[in-house]
């Protein structure tokens, strides 16, 4: 087992994408050790040259994976194993489902919910109760999207789902404050990664130009710097925040 003296823990799920792999980088470089689901490749070494011990879930294989109720129980149990517990975690439902509600199926909606607000449930069911029973607080990311705050019809189901992931944080957050734990939700939108630019069709250039006339930054996010804003929110330093949902969509949530 690894001496948590040396460092702090967190469960970062997933690390292939999104913010993913720049929130370890972050998180490494202040002295955290990593259990990790589904890391982007060379990654490992990366963050083990930097000093971090990097457990890898082998059950965990993408966000779709956390439909599953024992996804997220393995990364805890990974966590305890190798390190007596955990200090932080960073959860990422993402099932992308386009469409109006007059093209939305009632599949469409339970593809939507079983990848978004689901994941969030079980994810919080798994992480707060060790949280509680370590006594020594910790900090919850569960990842959302800037279309959970902001009406966006042509992905309806989507947008409502991502909403539903955002009250289960809220509430979570006042269930899990008295024990110093803090449980906060972050999102995006028109961040420059494969989901996104696959989902939206923003491959295509003429799309794309109708997307960034949306965003008033007038331009795609870059993924380090949503990470920038996670590892804060993460390294035991911002602990009076809580229940709260953070945008970052270049403005696109004010407009």
């Amino acid at each position: 087992m690894t001496d948590r003296a040396a460092g702090r823990v967190a469960i970062i799920a997933d690390a292939r994408e999104h913010l993913g792999p720049d929130l370890a980088r972050k998180l490494a470089a202040r002295n955290h050790h990593l259990v990790l689901g589904a890391p982007a490749p060379g990654l490992v070494d990366e963050l083990t040259a930097m000093g971090a011990t990097v457990i890898v879930s082998e059950g965990f294989t993408g966000p779709e994976d956390l439909a599953k109720a024992g996804t997220v129980p393995e990364l805890v149990d990974l966590a305890i194993r190798h390190f007596g517990g955990f200090d932080c975690a960073f959860i990422r439902p993402a099932v992308h489902v386009v469409g109006d509600i007059l093209s939305a199926t009632p599949g469409d909606l339970q593809r939507a919910f079983d990848g978004n607000m689901l994941p969030a449930f079980l994810a919080l069911r798994a992480l707060l109760p060790p949280l509680v029973g370590q006594g020594r607080g910790g900090q919850i990311l569960i990842g959302s999207s800037g279309t959970g705050v902001k009406p966006s019809p042509q992905a309806t189901v989507y947008s409502a789902t991502k909403a539903g992931a955002i009250m289960l944080v809220r509430n979570a957050a006042l269930t899990a404050a008295p024990h110093g734990i803090t449980v906060n939700a972050i999102g995006t939108m028109a961040l420059d990664y494969p989901g996104f630019l696959d989902a939206s069709g923003a491959n295509d250039p003429a799309v794309l130009a109708k997307i960034l006339a949306t965003i008033p930054g007038r331009r795609l996010g870059n993924p380090a710097e949503v990470a920038h804003v996670a590892a804060a929110l993460l390294d035991g330093e911002s602990n009076f925040m809580t229940g709260e949902f953070v945008s970052l969509s270049g403005g696109w949530t004010s407009t």
